[in-house]
C-alpha cells in the first residue's frame, strides 16, 4: 500500500510536470467571457468545464478556484457544476471609467495537479447614463455685425457610457438664425458648434433662447438638454487673441495643490471696456473643472487637486478670453502628467504550498503575479529571492512567476525556510517591496540511528547479582517524531555456543543492559554480542554496534594444592637423609589458584612444625629446605603445616601437612615398597577379585618387609664385624653412584647400603627430585 509521504511526493512530481507542460498553454490567448454591467448577483456567465474541456467532477477533485489580480473578487465558481457566476453587481463606469474597453483579467487555478488558465471577463456597457451638460444654461454674446457662417463653440455634454451608448450628436431647437454642428476631438469626444446662418439684428431681436439637445446612440436613446441664451451685442470689432493657440506643458503627478501649471495670455486691441480681457475655463469636463482653476485676471492656471498619472495621463483644458464687449478668443492647454515612481511593486499570491516532504523532487511552492501601477521604467520590475536558498523563481508569462525547489531538500540540515521575494522597480528612486513566504520541510525516514560508539566495552565483576545494570548503549536519529524513536534489541549470535539471551537483556526504550544471572570469571572471562538500533519509520532503518563484556575476577577461589596430595587414607612421606646439610631441598609444595592477577599470586608460610628450626619454607616457590644440620637427637618423623595464601583482598588460604622421615640412607625395600604401591594405586579400577588378591599380596609383602627388617637389625647387632658394609669414609667402591648436583639434592651425600645374601638386584635406586603424585610412601 502506498504510504502518505510517497503519495504526496508523487503528486508533487505530477504537479510540476503538468505545470511545465501547460506553461506554453498559459502563454496563449486567454479564455474570454462577457457579461453586461449591472447584471444581478448569482447570474450565469459561462460553464468553465465546457470551455476548458474538463469533466465537471474534475473541477472539484482538482480544487479549482478563481483568482483575480485585484483583491476584490467579482466572480465565483461552483465546482460541482462548473458554472461561473456573478458574485457582485458590476458597474462598468466605476470599474473602467471612460475607457472604451472594460476587461477584468482573472485566472482559473487547478491545484492537484497544478495547472492554471488565463481568462478575461469583458464587462459590456449598457445605456444606463444620459448625456448631461455641465451647465443648464449657456450665454453667448454675439455682435449684430457677425457675418453668417461664423462658428461659436458650445460647451459639450458628457455621457459616462461608451461606444454606441455614448453621446452621438447634438441638435438645436428650430430657429431662423442658427444651426448646430457636431464635431469630434482627437480623443473621440464630441462637442457642439453653433453656426450663424442669418444676420442678427439687435434692434429687432436683442436676445434669443435656444434649446441644445445631446443624444446618445443607445436603444432606446437617452438625451440631455441645456438652454443657450444668445445676447445680441453692439459692434465690438476686435476679439481677444491668445499669444498661443495651444499651450503644451508637463507637470509631475506629485505637484502640490495650488501649483502653477501655466499662465495664458490674450490681447485685445480695442480700448476701454472692450479691451478688458477676463479668462475662464471653456467646455470643461468634470475631470478638468475639478482639477484646474484659472485666475480670471492674470490667466494663471493652478491645480485644485492632486494629480495621479495612473488615473489620467493627459488633460486638454480649453481657456476662453472674453473682452468687455462680449467678444472672446480661445486656446487649448494640453497638460501632460509626467509619471513619478510613487507606486511600489505589488505581489498578488495565487497559490501557496507551505509543507514540503524533504525528499520531494523539484516542486512548485508558490504561484504569484506582480504589478506596478507606474509606467515606463517606473513600472518595470525585477523579482528576486535570496541567493543562498535551494529555491528558484521561474517566469511563466507576463508578470507571473512560480517559486520552485531546485531539488530534494534535507530537513536535518534545515527544517524551515523564510523566503523573501523582493520586488524592485527601475524608477528613480527605486521602490522596493518585500514579501515573505515561509516553507516548512516535513520529515521522511532517511536517517538510520547512529550509535555514539562503534563498539562498547563493559566491565562486570563476577558473582554479580541478577538483573544488575552493567552499562548502556545509545544511538541518535537525526529524523523527528516517529522516525526518530529508537528501539534497541539484541541480535542472536551466528552460533548457538553462547546462550546470549540467558546472560544479557536490554531495555528496548533506553538501551540499558542488564546481566540476567551471576557470572563466573573462571568459567567465562569475556563474551561479545551485537546490539541493533531501529527507528520507528516505515520502512524502519537500523544500525548495529558490537558490545564486549569483560568479566572481572574476584578473589573467590582458595589456593589448591597439587602436591603433596592431602589424602588421609594414603599419607605421603618425604625422606631426608640424616647426612643432609643445611639448605637441602626436601620437597616442594605445588599449588595453583583459579583466580587471576594478584588474586592468584601465592605465598607460602610455615605455620607449625615438629621442630620449627629444622625446616624452612621459601615464601615464593613453596620449596622446603633444611634449616640446619640434622643431628642424631632429631626424631625420625616430622610433621610440617604449611599455609598457602593468595594475594587477594581479603586473602584466601589453604593449609597443607607434610610428613618428613629422617633416614640414614635409601634401601631396596623402600624402593620396592614404592613400586608396589604404585601398582596398587594404578589398579584400583580392577574387579573385586583382583582387589582382594592385591590386598592379600600386599599384606604378605608387608609382613615380609617387617620380618626382613627385624632379621637385619638382629644380624647387625650380632655380627657387626663380619657384615659386608659400604663405609662412609675412604675411597668409594666402584659400585657406588655419586649423585652430587643432580635431582633435588643440592650436595654430595654418601649412603650406606647393606646387602643380604640372595639379593638378586645389584642396582641402587635413588629417589628422584620430583616424586610422582601417585607414589606410596610408608612411614617407618
Amino acid at each position: 500500500m502506498e504510504t502518505a509521504p510517497r503519495k504526496a511526493r508523487r503528486n508533487r512530481q505530477v504537479a510540476f510536470l503538468i505545470a511545465a507542460l501547460f506553461l506554453s498553454e498559459a502563454v496563449s490567448e486567454p479564455q474570454q467571457y462577457s457579461v453586461a454591467e449591472e447584471t444581478e448577483n448569482g447570474s450565469f456567465v459561462a460553464n468553465v468545464a465546457k470551455t476548458l474541456g474538463l469533466e465537471v467532477g474534475e473541477l472539484s477533485f482538482r480544487g479549482a478556484r478563481v483568482i483575480s489580480e485585484d483583491k476584490k473578487q467579482y466572480l465565483q465558481l461552483k465546482r460541482n457544476t462548473g458554472d461561473l457566476l456573478i458574485k457582485e453587481k458590476l458597474d462598468r463606469e466605476e470599474l473602467c471609467g471612460s475607457a472604451e474597453s472594460c476587461v477584468l483579467p482573472f485566472q482559473i487555478l487547478l491545484e492537484n495537479p497544478f495547472q492554471f488558465f488565463r481568462a478575461e471577463l469583458r464587462v459590456e456597457d449598457i445605456n444606463d447614463h444620459s448625456p448631461t451638460f455641465p451647465e443648464s444654461e449657456m450665454i453667448l454674446k454675439i455682435l449684430e455685425s457677425t457675418t453668417p457662417g461664423t462658428v461659436f463653440p458650445l460647451k459639450m455634454a458628457q455621457d459616462l457610457d461608451v461606444g454606441i451608448n455614448s453621446l452621438q450628436n447634438y441638435t438645436i431647437g428650430r430657429n431662423p438664425h442658427f444651426f448646430v454642428r457636431t464635431r469630434a476631438r482627437n480623443n473621440g469626444r464630441k462637442f457642439p458648434e453653433l453656426v450663424l446662418d442669418k444676420v442678427l439684428d439687435r434692434e429687432e431681436e436683442p436676445e434669443l433662447t435656444l434649446t441644445l439637445t445631446a443624444v446618445d446612440g443607445g436603444i432606446p436613446p437617452r438625451s440631455g438638454t441645456a438652454q443657450v441664451r444668445v445676447l445680441v451685442m453692439d459692434i465690438n470689432d476686435n476679439a481677444p487673441i491668445f499669444t498661443h493657440t495651444q499651450y503644451e506643458v508637463q507637470i509631475p503627478e506629485n505637484s502640490p495643490i495650488g501649483s502653477l501649471v501655466v499662465t495664458v495670455s490674450a490681447r485685445d486691441l480695442d480700448a476701454g471696456i472692450n479691451g478688458d480681457v477676463t479668462y475662464a475655463l471653456f467646455q470643461a469636463s468634470d475631470e478638468v473643472s475639478q482639477t484646474f482653476r484659472v485666475d480670471p485676471i492674470s490667466g494663471e492656471i493652478r491645480l485644485k487637486k492632486q494629480l495621479d498619472f495612473e488615473e489620467i495621463q493627459k488633460y486638454e483644458v480649453d481657456i476662453e478670453a472674453i473682452d468687455g464687449g462680449g467678444l472672446s478668443g480661445k486656446c487649448t492647454v494640453v497638460v501632460q502628467v509626467t509619471d513619478l515612481n510613487d507606486n511600489s511593486p505589488e505581489l498578488i499570491e495565487s497559490s501557496l504550498t507551505s509543507n514540503i516532504p524533504e525528499n520531494s523532487p523539484e516542486t512548485v511552492v508558490a504561484v504569484f503575479s506582480i504589478r506596478d501601477r507606474d509606467s515606463g521604467d517606473n513600472g518595470r520590475m525585477m523579482c528576486s529571492i535570496q541567493e543562498d536558498l535551494p529555491f528558484s523563481l521561474k517566469p511563466t508569462f507576463k508578470n507571473f512567476y512560480t517559486l520552485v525547489t531546485e531539488g530534494a531538500l534535507d530537513r536535518e540540515r534545515r527544517a524551515q525556510y523564510n523566503i523573501t521575494v523582493t520586488l524592485t522597480d527601475l524608477g528613480s528612486p527605486r521602490l522596493k517591496t518585500e514579501h515573505n513566504i515561509t516553507v516548512f520541510i516535513t520529515d521522511v525516514n532517511d536517517n538510520p540511528p547512529v550509535f555514539t560508539q562503534t563498539a562498547y566495552t563493559l566491565y562486570l565483576r563476577e558473582n554479580n547479582s541478577p538483573a544488575l545494570h552493567i552499562g548502556s548503549v545509545s544511538a541518535d536519529d537525526r529524523d523527528e517524531g516517529t522516525n526518530a524513536k529508537v528501539i534497541y534489541s539484541l541480535l542472536s549470535p551466528e552460533t548457538e555456543d553462547l546462550p546470549l539471551f540467558s546472560y544479557i537483556s536490554i531495555n528496548s526504550d533506553n538501551g540499558h543492559l542488564y546481566a540476567l544471572r551471576s557470572l563466573d570469571y573462571e568459567t567465562m572471562q569475556a563474551f561479545q554480542f551485537t546490539v541493533r538500533a531501529a527507528d520507528g519509520g516505515s520502512p524502519a532503518l537500523s544500525s548495529q554496534a558490537l558490545v564486549q563484556v569483560v568479566v572481572l575476577d574476584e578473589n573467590d577461589n582458595s589456593p589448591f594444592v597439587l602436591y603433596p596430595l592431602q589424602n588421609d587414607t594414603v599419607p605421603c612421606n618425604d625422606l631426608v637423609p640424616r647426612a643432609a646439610e643445611p639448605g637441602y631441598l626436601v620437597t616442594k609444595v605445588v599449588a595453583v589458584d583459579r583466580d587471576s592477577g594478584q588474586n592468584s599470586w601465592l605465598s607460602y608460610q610455615l605455620l607449625k612444625a615438629t621442630d620449627p628450626g629444622l625446616f624452612t619454607v621459601w615464601a615464593h616457590n613453596g620449596e622446603v629446605h633444611t634449616g640446619r644440620p640434622i643431628s642424631d637427637r632429631d626424631t625420625i618423623k616430622h610433621r610440617l603445616l604449611v599455609l598457602v595464601k593468595d594475594n587477594g583482598k581479603p586473602p584466601l588460604s589453604t593449609a597443607v601437612t607434610l610428613n618428613i622421615l629422617l633416614v640414614d640412607g635409601f634401601s631396596e625395600p623402600h624402593v620396592q615398597l614404592l613400586d608396589t604401591k604404585k601398582e596398587q594405586v594404578q589398579n584400583d579400577s580392577l574387579t573385586v577379585y583382583l582387589v582382594i588378591s592385591l590386598v592379600s599380596v600386599s599384606f604378605l609383602f608387608l609382613v615380609s618387609v617387617f620380618l626382613f627388617i627385624a632379621v637385619r637389625l638382629w644380624k647387625k647387632k650380632r655380627s657387626a664385624a663380619n657384615e659386608v658394609c659400604l663405609g662412609t669414609s675412604g675411597p668409594y667402591p666402584g659400585h657406588l653412584v655419586d649423585v652430587s648436583g643432580t635431582g633435588t639434592l643440592s650436595q654430595s651425600y654418601q649412603y650406606e647400603m647393606c646387602l643380604t645374601s640372595g639379593s638378586g638386584n645389584g642396582e641402587f635406586k635413588f629417589l628422584k627430585p620430583i616424586i610422582p603424585k601417585d607414589r606410596i610412601l610408608f612411614d617407618f
